[in-house]
């Protein structure tokens, strides 16, 4: 056997803990001398303290015990009653086993009993069988005469008949039978056919009802709830499903309510797609959609149970029937103002307070959370459309007004002049209003139409003034066919240069933001192009009558002193007056571009090797020539009002210098100056000039030539070319006879 200390190792090392925590309680009391009076006290406590734990665990022990001995008494107890019971089943077991053959009757007993409770409920509902055809003729009656509710209750008792008929073969696995139960109540599918039929047609025509007399559509209503809630339950059981269940009339309600609403205005066989015939249509859906919506929200609302949300169902079927509207007329070829109408009124009247914003409908309706009437790629193509058949417009205006101008032009008068007499059109007010007009009327839709219409308006004028040039050049050419057709060519020619300046001027308040008024590089190009040809053709006129003279130049009878050049300054300022009724900047550039004109057909002339100087006094008289010629017509640009500094005519003065230099071995010198002053000059040139002078050696001749080609010249940038335009006439080839030496 094991001693108590292995049995009880946490007692042994209890015991220990305590002596030692005694211990050490002890060392410390009775450290000081002092405290040892007190030991007696100290062993009377202790003393009475262990008295007391040990009373306390000897109850606890007492307690322990007598719980222990109750439980085993309890034990023995229940442990007997098992006994009994056991004995008690098994004496009932084989009570059973002997009467087991007493059982086979009662089965046939509750057969019976089975058999005579179905045989009780038939006899029970035998009365409404046998009166089912004529409840069916009642209920035709009633339906004939719209007592509808009263048809509907019958109908429904005649359904849920047919229907716990049918749930009862059904649970016994009579599935046979069923089709003879259904041929029995086979007048109710008739019934119920007719009753919907009437239903639809109330719902059909609810809009008119509930504001003449909304009863027939409640009590429609109140049908399609009880049908509802009849759906509801079955679909809950989901043990038996009658046919024609579920009925589903509230969707049908539905699907009827915006088939109504779609038949009644957007269903029209073809809407005319012209821009008046339009517009009567789309007022008509505006007025007749706010009038029926205000109908469905003072009166529909009221009728229908609020979870039906009628209100915004009838506002989404109008939504979404009007989108599909939009979308068809769409399709159609559409003409300018038809296109407008659609944006307009797809973008702005619909939203606005005369339309789905109206205040008898806010807040009750609200058309944001649906969307769109027109999508965003759907307006872009509308957008595109309009902005091709608004160019197509533009396009015949502008060919009529170009025409119109042109048509003017051969009118036995003058063209009207301004307040500061300059001549001038009605041509660039009418583009410009057209184009204004066509791009304000487009910022009533959206900023990218507005935008896209101004793009091509500057396309559009871009064009018109290339059709704008090819007609000044047509008109040129019949002109120089018979120059007294027409009569004011000039004229006309100085009010289109009027015309174009008021066009530059005026093209950039087409712009829709007046911060970024700029004006495109090439319409810009366009304009300048315009007014160099009326430029061009003015100065060819001026050509024309200046010819004649020029072809006098050089020759004997001009040395001698003629009127020649006093005749150019007549011709020059008859067409100076005439460019005076041309504004400033155009009138200056006419007044710069004729001035070099004249300056390039006196060197011209001079440079077509008619007249060679046969002596030194005729040199002479050439230079005088030159330089009264050139002082009077420098004289007369002057007082037209154009600077020395900007005429051309220096050249002559500079080139009678070559002419009067008196020693031929300088003009290498002098040829150097006039080169460097006139780089475009070439060798032809010089070479004739040489040649006018008539006293030019061969080698003096290599001379000048050869320093040229030492020193070629590069043109400035800012250079104003005027000897490049001139053509030297070829040398003529010596006429030989045969046989005969060539001289």
């Amino acid at each position: 056997a094991s001693s108590p200390d292995d049995e009880w190792p946490e007692a042994e090392k209890a015991e220990k803990l305590a002596r030692g925590a005694a211990l050490k309680w002890a060392s410390g009391v009775f450290y000081c001398p002092e405290k040892l009076e007190g030991l007696g006290q100290y062993r009377s406590r202790e003393t009475q303290r262990n008295s007391s734990i040990q009373s306390r665990l000897k109850s606890t022990v007492q307690s322990y015990l007598e719980g222990v001995s109750a439980g085993l008494e309890q034990l023995r107890s229940a442990a007997q009653e098992v006994q009994s019971v056991c004995q008690d089943l098994g004496a009932a077991r084989w009570a059973l086993l002997d009467s087991a053959d007493r059982f086979q009757g009662l089965q046939q007993m509750r057969a019976l009993m089975a058999e005579h409770v179905q045989l009780a409920s038939v006899v029970q509902v035998l009365p409404q069988l046998f009166s089912v055809h004529e409840v069916f003729s009642h209920t035709l009656q009633l339906l004939r005469g719209q007592h509808l509710l009263e048809a509907h209750a019958e109908l429904m008792m005649m359904e849920h008949l047919r229907d716990d008929i049918l749930s009862q073969l059904h649970l016994r696995g009579l599935s046979s039978a069923q089709a003879t139960v259904l041929s029995y109540f086979g007048g109710l599918q008739e019934l119920n056919e007719s009753l919907a039929k009437q239903l639809w047609d109330i719902v059909g025509s609810s809009l008119q009802l509930v504001r003449e007399d909304p009863v027939l559509f409640v009590t429609a209503v109140r049908i399609i709830e009880r049908e509802e809630k009849i759906d509801d339950t079955l679909l809950l059981e989901a043990t038996f499903l009658p046919p024609g269940r579920p009925k589903g009339w509230r969707q049908k309600f539905y699907h009827v309510l915006q088939e109504t609403i779609t038949g009644a205005h957007f269903r029209a066989a073809r809407v005319d797609a012209e821009g008046p015939g339009l517009a009567r249509h789309l007022a008509a859906l505006q007025k007749d959609i706010v009038s029926e919506l205000r109908v469905v929200k003072d009166l529909m609302v009221q009728c229908v149970p609020a979870h039906y949300n009628i209100l915004s169902v009838c506002t989404a079927t109008y939504h979404q029937a009007l989108t599909s509207h939009l979308q068809d007329i769409l399709r159609e070829d559409l003409d300018k103002q038809a296109l407008f109408l659609l944006l307009e009124w797809a973008l702005h009247v619909y939203h606005s307070p005369e339309m789905m914003g109206h205040p008898d409908l806010l807040p009750e309706v609200d058309v944001s959370a649906l969307g769109p009437l027109m999508s965003p790629e759907l307006v872009e193509l509308t957008e595109r459309k309009y902005v091709v058949k608004v160019k197509a417009s533009v396009l015949v205006w502008m060919q009529r007004t170009l025409e119109v101008e042109f048509k003017e032009w051969f009118r036995e008068e003058e063209p009207e002049t301004d307040h500061q007499g300059f001549f001038q059109s009605a041509l660039p007010v009418i583009v410009m209003q057209m184009l204004n007009e066509n791009i304000q009327v487009a910022s009533l839709i959206t900023d990218s139409l507005q935008q896209k219409v101004y793009n091509m308006a500057l396309e559009e004028l871009e064009a018109f003034l290339g059709r704008l040039r090819e007609a000044l050049v047509q008109c040129g050419k019949e002109h120089q066919k018979d120059r007294t057709i027409p009569k004011y060519y000039v004229s006309y020619l100085l009010a289109m240069l009027n015309n174009n300046l008021a066009l530059s001027s005026s093209v950039s308040s087409l712009h829709p933001n007046t911060a970024h008024r700029e004006v495109p590089t090439s319409l810009r190009a366009a304009l300048d192009r315009t007014q160099k040809k009326a430029c061009q053709l003015l100065l060819e006129e001026l050509l024309l009558d200046l010819q004649p003279l020029c072809l006098q130049l050089p020759s004997r009878k001009w040395l001698s002193g003629s009127q020649l050049v006093s005749s150019m300054c007549e011709v020059i300022d008859k067409y100076a007056k005439d460019f005076s009724r041309v504004k400033k900047p155009v009138f200056t550039l006419l007044l710069t571009e004729s001035e070099l004109l004249v300056a390039s057909q006196y060197l011209r002339a001079l440079m077509q090797k008619k007249m060679v100087c046969k002596s030194e006094e005729e040199r002479g008289q050439l230079c005088d020539r030159l330089l009264q010629d050139a002082t009077q017509l420098r004289e007369l640009f002057c007082g037209l009002g154009l600077d020395r500094s900007q005429q051309s005519l220096e050249a002559v003065f500079a080139l009678r210098e070559l002419i009067c230099l008196k020693d031929p071995a300088l003009l290498s010198l002098e040829v150097l100056g006039f080169i460097t002053k006139y780089p475009d000059v070439s060798d032809e040139h010089i070479s004739t000039l040489l040649d006018l002078r008539g006293d030019v050696s061969k080698e003096v001749r290599h001379m000048v030539l050869e320093m040229m080609a030492q020193h070629p010249q590069v043109l400035p940038e800012s250079y104003r070319p005027i000897f490049s335009t001139i053509l030297v006439p070829a040398p003529e080839l010596p006429f030989c006879l045969r046989k005969g030496k060539c001289a």
